[in-house]
């Protein structure tokens, strides 16, 4: 369906569109970034489905999960820094604390955001999402999995964060592959080590996975769309077979996918992990290609951490 270059935003503006035109139980709600969002088809299309609560991120979460208990399945979106900051106890406690059937769906996830800065940079989402109970995590890849995961989450019953970023990013795996919640995408084998990433740091795992294969190289990538409930046999498999891990993610690597990844391998089979991500600091203002470069978010850095675990193991 999409190819190239694709935002994961855009994507689910699409994917909300198509579903609204076949499940009249979907609803959606914005705190004012209905463009920001890409949620406009859907507000053109239904607008006795559309919301626009203002800037009032705590109650949008508020009213939907009273939507939720009415028995329709409302998306609350809007950027991530938002829903999980400025919103994070009516997520905790109407949303998680009562299992309510709400899709919390946000855009601006990671580092590229350019000049809106350090307020709009969301490092801290997905370790937020995974702390409250119950609380699915899907974090697609690219603007195919943004689409197919949109109406997995549609599908799904219970509470799910969904999380894209802003920029357009490459779009690498294929529409007709399937989506499963909590399963692991192996796209690439290998047996020398194995790539652990998640969201769009995926194309670029591939693409270190690429360069070290011209070098000899055995590089296995997997990809977890769903960073909670985490693939964990996938991971396990992967950890006997190349006995060391290095995990990509546009996040912190405190309480992500590192620690996820971290967190299952250190139990049930103790391997080397090196782990690329944001370290213990805010963000600030610029083009997604120098905030990627100057948080070490690129391939050769992902190719620094390979080297390493690999000299450890």
């Amino acid at each position: 369906m999409y190819s190239g270059l694709k935002s994961m935003r855009e994507a689910f503006g699409d994917a909300l569109a198509d579903l609204g035109k076949i499940n009249d139980k979907v609803v959606v709600l914005t705190a004012d970034l209905t463009d920001a969002i890409k949620v406009t088809k859907f507000s053109e299309s239904y607008p006795d489905r559309f919301f626009q609560m203002g800037i009032k991120e705590s109650d949008m979460m508020g009213t939907a999960a009273g939507m939720a208990v009415d028995g329709l399945i409302p998306f609350a979106t809007t950027f991530a820094a938002f829903a999980t900051s400025l919103a994070n106890q009516p997520i905790r406690v109407s949303v998680g604390y009562n299992r309510a059937n709400v899709k919390i769906a946000t855009s601006h996830g990671g580092v590229c955001v350019g000049a809106d800065g350090a307020t709009h940079q969301s490092f801290e989402d997905i370790a937020l999402m995974r702390l409250i109970p119950k609380m699915t995590v899907l974090v697609p890849c690219d603007a195919n999995e943004a689409y197919k995961a949109t109406f997995a989450a549609a599908e799904f019953d219970g509470p799910v964060y969904l999380r894209f970023g802003r920029v357009a990013t490459p779009v690498v795996t294929s529409f007709d592959d399937p989506f499963t919640i909590g399963k692991a995408k192996v796209l690439r084998e290998g047996s020398d080590v194995a790539i652990v990433s998640t969201g769009s740091m995926t194309p670029t795992a591939l693409s270190a996975a690429q360069t070290l294969g011209k070098e000899g190289l055995s590089v296995k990538v997997i990809h977890m769309p769903t960073v909670k409930p985490l693939d964990e046999k996938a991971l396990i498999d992967a950890a006997k077979e190349c006995k060391c891990i290095v995990s990509a993610e546009e996040h912190s690597i405190i309480g992500g996918l590192g620690s996820a990844v971290a967190e299952v391998i250190s139990s049930e089979y103790p391997v080397v992990l090196e782990r690329v991500g944001v370290l213990d600091t805010f963000g600030e203002s610029g083009e997604p290609d120098e905030i990627l470069k100057k948080y070490h978010l690129c391939e050769t850095d992902i190719i620094e951490k390979v080297r390493s675990v690999l000299n450890k193991k």
